[in-house]
């Protein structure tokens, strides 16, 4: 069974992290995660370019190190960098010194600021000590386009029919159907009049 938004129970674990904008005007906030990707990432910021849509990209600490120049250029386009830890950690697997470790050493090439942890796993200790120096950033919508056992018809279904006044929207800055399955998507997003804002 597949889950577009994240359980209830987490809203209420993680009281402060961020799932959605409340709002009721129509504006969403479009995220990448895992990036940057010399395959996927300049097609994304071309994209973008062209629809004049700025977004947030949640990179790993081992891309941003390899790829120098293409968080450059994330940044020159005017989108937003956030931490998705250095090595794509899953909190669920790893002690809280280590997962901590991993996210703080991202910290430098990423963001000090905004974290997003990788496979939405992450526990209560966790949160607990990452809060007091990220802003937890989550998600409203994913339409498992990381998923190639995924039909991208049915992701971009997901998108349409999930999509509501301040969504958090999470893809994927991966080689695949992201490039497609996000044009289609903001082609739906701004014929219902929606804006892009980015992390305040």
């Amino acid at each position: 069974m597949r889950f577009f938004r994240p359980w209830f129970i987490a809203r209420w674990l993680y009281p402060d992290a961020l799932f959605w904008i409340k709002t009721n005007d129509r504006i969403c906030c479009l995220t990448f995660d895992d990036g940057p990707h010399p395959q996927s990432t300049p097609g994304l910021l071309d994209l973008l370019d062209k629809f004049n849509v700025s977004a947030v990209f949640f990179c790993t600490g081992r891309a941003a190190e390899r790829y120098p120049g293409l968080m450059d250029e994330i940044r020159n386009r005017g989108h937003q960098i956030g931490n998705h830890g250095f090595d794509h950690p899953d909190g669920w697997k790893l002690s809280s010194g280590k997962f901590l470790d991993d996210v703080n050493a991202a910290a430098e090439l990423t963001s000090d600021k905004f974290f997003r942890p990788p496979y939405g796993h992450l526990t209560c200790k966790q949160y607990r000590l990452l809060r007091k120096s990220y802003r937890i950033i989550f998600w409203d919508v994913m339409p498992y386009d990381f998923d190639r056992s995924f039909d991208p018809a049915l992701a971009i279904e997901v998108l349409r029919r999930k999509l509501r006044p301040g969504s958090v929207i999470v893809l994927h800055d991966t080689p695949g159907l992201s490039l497609d399955i996000t044009r289609r998507f903001l082609e739906y997003a701004g014929s219902e009049g929606y804006t892009h804002i980015l992390l305040s």
